[in-house]
């Protein structure tokens, strides 16, 4: 039975942004894994992906809010993050897997659909981070940005808030399909959150 090293950061946030990525291209590099997903709301978390993430040798995804999330017209990713982004990254920018049309009856009649309770359940027991690397997978898988099948395989990175403090190894698959999805290893994420 193989062993895995697991990092456990003793706080949720940005501050493990760096050792979060080194730990996920590590591991890339170590088992051969091309398609890497990373969830970026301004872009500055993109630009330290595609800084320690060679672009030439991966498939690198980073998906953004989508338009209106914080508020109607307006997106949050920045211009100059995109820029320096552009040409070494696919960016997503897509409806949420996890929300949708459900978080705007959660927002007008105060109910939960199924899909926000999956994610309620997601965040509640597994921390905000592994969450949102589930959320993001099924978003590139829906986009055509990965392949799905018995045997593929990506890395996951996604935050607390901002920045980077969970990495997952993740069986991708559609979200008409996400009883498919598999979280086969967590790499890194908070102790606590």
């Amino acid at each position: 039975m193989p062993k895995f090293e697991v990092t456990y950061f003793e706080k949720a946030g940005p501050e493990n942004t760096d050792t979060a990525l080194q730990i996920a291209e590590s591991y890339a590099k170590s088992n051969a894994i091309k398609d890497i997903i990373c969830a970026s709301t301004t872009g500055s978390t993109g630009v330290k992906l595609i800084e320690v993430f060679d672009p030439a040798q991966y498939n690198l995804i980073i998906v953004t809010h989508a338009d209106g999330f914080m508020k109607i017209g307006y997106q949050e990713f920045l211009p100059e993050n995109r820029d320096k982004i552009q040409g070494k990254a696919k960016i997503l920018t897509g409806i949420h897997a996890f929300a949708g049309i459900s978080r705007s009856f959660r927002k007008e009649l105060k109910v939960h659909t199924p899909t926000e309770i999956i994610a309620r359940m997601l965040r509640s027991i597994f921390g905000d981070g592994l969450k949102v690397c589930v959320e993001i997978t099924l978003m590139a898988a829906d986009s055509g940005l990965i392949s799905c099948g018995k045997d593929s395989k990506v890395l996951a990175i996604a935050g607390t808030g901002r920045g980077a403090d969970t990495v997952a190894l993740i069986r991708p698959a559609y979200t008409a399909n996400f009883l498919d999805l598999r979280v086969k290893q967590i790499l890194c994420k908070p102790n606590s959150w």
